[in-house]
């Protein structure tokens, strides 16, 4: 079945079975392989690169987000 097709009825679910399903979902990420991982990031890596690519995402210069870390500190 199709990842897509499943998050769109994933979505029908009740709220409480949506956290469980999320809830299983993220434990079965704890036991992947260095080459599972690595391909994970890699998959990530490119879909950011993509959407900078693509000007669907605003960049935020590393000083803003200093700026802003540091405010929400105090």
């Amino acid at each position: 079945m199709d990842s897509t097709v499943i998050e769109r009825e994933a979505l029908h679910l009740p709220a409480a079975e949506r956290a469980k399903l999320a809830h299983s979902l993220l434990l079965s990420l704890e036991n992947l392989s260095d080459a599972e991982l690595y391909e994970v990031w890699l998959d990530e890596a490119q879909r950011r690169a993509d959407e900078i690519d693509q000007g669907s995402v605003e960049l935020i210069s590393s000083e803003e987000v200093s700026t802003k870390a540091r405010l929400l500190l105090r």
